[in-house]
């Protein structure tokens, strides 16, 4: 990793996470989510690349509930890759648990690859869709599947102010699209049999909880942690992103698409 980069997902802001969103989760739902992307799909005995893995929580669902035989983690940033290595050696699954520091831009993996391409709330980071879905499709086997989820916006004009403050207190690079951006890029990359699904109503109720339980039961233990400045200033970003999602402009959901087996 070039020693300039920039480490967004630090160990302050993972603890963080955590805390909101469980052990080895950097986005929200945990198990019950994962389930609900892969439902009705059948991974089992296959290997699967885990795009943006994280911290490796969902891997170890991946491998463990849903029976891939092995799943290739990759992101960005080494610290929580070496993070995921540790669960994976924890859980006694390093046979099945890789971990691979890639720079952004084209996977590098050989064309057909994997049989199943996952990724869960990480495809943000990356700007440019149609080069990643391209990519994307060219390391699935023919017939393979890409499942996923991410944030994406409810359209592509310019953002309204109250996103724009979001994303300003955020403070994260994030590369964000429209749904429909989405579904043309897959298209345009050549896959099948595309499904979408609105998580919008229920991240807004979610996210809801998460403020209220952020500002009350659990601030003090967020203090004790990280200190009343940033424990205030992750309050004020989930109070901004409330907004932004109950308006629809923030939009998370998931996505299913084939690449054709002929």
């Amino acid at each position: 990793m070039p020693e300039h980069q920039n480490i967004e997902y630090d160990d302050t802001l993972v603890t963080m996470l955590e805390m909101i969103w469980g052990e080895g989760f950097l986005s929200p739902g945990g198990a019950e989510e994962v389930a609900l992307l892969l439902e009705g799909e059948d991974i089992s005995g296959k290997n699967v690349i885990d795009i943006g893995c994280g911290i490796g929580g969902l891997d170890v669902l991946l491998v463990r509930e849903h029976g891939a035989a092995s799943v290739t983690g990759v992101d960005i940033e080494q610290p929580i890759l070496d993070r995921a290595a540790v669960r994976a050696g924890a859980e006694g699954l390093s046979d099945r648990l890789t971990y691979k520091l890639i720079a952004p831009g084209p996977l590098p993996f050989d064309p057909e690859s994997f049989e199943v391409v996952f990724s869960k709330d990480a495809m943000i980071h990356i700007p440019d869709k149609e080069a990643l879905f391209a990519d994307v499709i060219r390391t699935l086997r023919p017939g393979g599947l890409f499942i996923a989820s991410d944030w994406m916006r409810r359209d592509d004009n310019p953002p309204s102010p109250e996103m724009e403050y979001y994303l300003e207190v955020e403070d994260v690079e994030f590369g964000m699209a429209s749904q429909e951006r989405y579904i043309k890029a897959l298209q345009e990359a050549g896959f099948v049999g595309i499904k979408h699904r609105d998580r919008n109503a229920w991240y807004s109720d979610l996210s809801r909880k998460e403020y209220e339980k952020m500002k009350g039961p659990l601030y003090p233990k967020m203090v004790e942690y990280l200190g009343h400045e940033y424990a205030d200033h992750e309050v004020e970003i989930w109070r901004a992103m409330n907004l932004v999602i109950e308006s629809g402009e923030l939009r998370p959901g998931h996505f299913r698409a084939i690449k054709p087996a002929g």
